[in-house]
């Protein structure tokens, strides 16, 4: 069956990095890989031969990355929602992720490239925007106060 296109794919503008950006995301998680390296052509005289653009998926989501200088730097206006199912996996990403980065607050995180990132378990998800609103309130209070997101202080957060 042929794959079906995605018809929205994030674009990310990096200084120089695209490339090692691309390779450091793939390395992290599964079903992920490079697609292409572009480079700039004569069209571009002071960058001939560099990387312009890297197609690559992160777990079978399409990205591009773009050396287009510094012009552009990365902020918190956007960021990539990293949905988790376990702890183990929470600690794993959060680990990598943060490696040479930034921990934020509420489960955010800036690589060392500057992106942000939210890794977030899915039973947080499921309480801020379940029916409970008193649930969603304790599970909230929760979370502003921890920068990783541990799942067990969550739930107990929503049993009292």
């Amino acid at each position: 069956m042929p794959r079906i296109r995605q018809k929205i794919t994030p674009f990310l503008w990096f200084d120089n990095q695209a490339e090692e950006a691309a390779r450091f995301y793939t390395s992290i998680f599964a079903d992920s890989r490079i697609i292409d390296v572009a480079r700039y052509t004569a069209a571009n005289p002071d960058r001939e031969g560099t990387v312009m653009l890297v197609t690559f998926e992160l777990a079978g989501q399409r990205f591009y990355a773009m050396n287009g200088g510094p012009s552009q730097p990365f902020n918190e206006s956007i960021s990539l929602l990293v949905e988790c199912e376990t702890q183990e996996e929470i600690d794993t990403l959060w680990g990598r992720l943060t490696d040479g980065g930034t921990e934020i607050q509420c489960g955010w995180l800036k690589d060392r490239y500057g992106l942000a990132w939210q890794i977030t378990p899915s039973r947080l998800l499921e309480l801020v925007s379940g029916p409970d609103r008193d649930r969603a309130a304790a599970a909230m209070r929760a979370m502003f106060e921890m920068k990783k997101i541990v799942i067990a202080d969550i739930e107990r957060a929503v049993s009292t």
